[in-house]
């Protein structure tokens, strides 16, 4: 039979690829194969049950039915969007130009179609999460990098500069995607001086033309240095208050409030007060998913209101950061055990162990029953599901692939 497909969307693999290594690895367990996986993208606890949150699932069970059957306003509740907002920015007094959308991807979408046109490129990290790429590329988009730091390494600002200007030169606009702190997927966070450093070549390059820094915040709640987190989001802050780099974040509900299900999330731009960019993004609502769940919406309302559940909710935060701070100690113990360098994870699910070839060591490790996410600078792996007792039989697994 023809396909009816246009011929640009028949070579799509089956699934994506990330889902697809973890399906492989369930059914291998399945069968009573002792598999060790790390590509899960959740936090999992030591029994290999996923986190919920119980603090969070309590307000769910609360909701009403007016709460969840209503059809939402197609940017989102207002007053969901600035209790969003001041989870990580309390002292702003409006949530800007903002809309609801369905998680932190919803949000990451939406920016492309309103600050880059068809065929120009937004600029990200080295390494990035995988889904950055598909986005770009199914907005028309393509995808240039600059390079995160190296554990205990300074940003290469020279790089940097030469990325963004030579975007500039060629489109005329810059945006940027910067997953800090607490960046996917190697669980490091930009010191002070390399922000600064960044933050300074973005002043410089809005003489030039539009620049939009848009912060994918997913991970935040998650970190082992939360003073340094909250200097972050102040220079952040700063940097958008001064009015000549557009300044935005992708907010999620799904790993800050375990409602991965619920796709809650919204795109805003507090120190903003542009009409035309909140009509554009409600257009952008409106022409994608109309509108977003409400249930997500009215929970976080809830939570903005109720100072014991605030409480509960950062007391599981702290708890479930200790523990993947554990994870990672463990696992950097262990590389180094084995004679490997450690990776020195700061915060968020992930941490990426440098392999000259990825591709052929995640295959090797499969054969080992290991499981990680080849990425092209090394293997994603999942401190998220990855259990402290696990981290031994993870180094050997990886020592035993390097040496081949």
């Amino acid at each position: 039979m023809t396909s009816q497909l246009i011929p640009t969307r028949r070579a799509f693999p089956a699934d994506d690829p990330i889902f697809a290594l973890n399906a492989e690895a369930q059914a291998r367990k399945a069968k009573g194969e002792p598999i060790l996986n790390a590509t899960v993208g959740a936090l999992l606890d030591e029994a290999g049950q996923l986190v919920v949150l119980d603090a969070v699932m309590d307000l769910w069970r609360s909701l009403g039915a007016m709460e969840v059957a209503p059809y939402a306003p197609i940017a989102g509740d207002p007053a969901f969007l600035k209790a969003l907002v001041q989870r990580h920015w309390p002292l702003v007094a409006t949530a800007g130009p903002a809309c609801a959308t369905p998680g932190g991807s919803g949000a990451l979408a939406l920016s492309l179609r309103n600050f880059l046109e068809p065929g120009q490129t937004l600029l990200t990290t080295a390494p990035f999460w995988g889904p950055y790429a598909t986005l770009a590329a199914e907005n028309g988009m393509r995808l240039a990098t600059a390079p995160w730091p190296a554990a205990g390494a300074a940003l290469d600002a020279a790089a940097w500069d030469a990325a963004l200007r030579g975007l500039m030169k060629a489109q005329g606009r810059v945006m940027v995607w910067l997953n800090d702190p607490c960046h996917n997927p190697t669980g490091r966070s930009l010191g002070a001086g390399d922000r600064a450093a960044l933050l300074g070549l973005l002043r410089d390059l809005s003489a030039l033309g539009p620049v939009t820094l848009l912060l994918d915040l997913a991970y935040l709640d998650y970190t082992r240095e939360p003073e340094a987190v909250a200097s972050a989001m102040r220079d952040y802050a700063a940097l958008g208050a001064e009015g000549r780099v557009l300044v935005g974040a992708a907010l999620s509900l799904s790993k800050a409030l375990t409602l991965y299900g619920g796709r809650g999330g919204a795109l805003a731009f507090p120190w903003c007060d542009d009409p035309a960019l909140q009509a554009a993004l409600t257009q952008s609502c409106r022409g994608t998913w109309s509108n977003c769940p409400r249930a997500p919406q009215a929970l976080m309302l809830r939570l903005a209101q109720d100072g014991k559940a605030q409480a509960r909710l950062a007391s599981e935060h702290r708890h479930w950061s200790e523990v993947l701070a554990a994870r990672a100690l463990a696992l950097d113990a262990a590389l180094e055990g084995e004679g490997m360098a450690a990776l020195r994870w700061q915060g968020g699910f992930f941490v990426t162990a440098p392999s000259a070839s990825p591709a052929a060591a995640c295959e090797g490790l499969k054969a080992e029953g290991v499981f990680t996410v080849p990425l092209p600078e090394g293997l994603r792996v999942g401190l998220c599901g990855l259990r402290a007792e696990e981290a031994p039989r993870f180094a050997r697994a990886l020592r035993k692939v390097a040496l081949l």
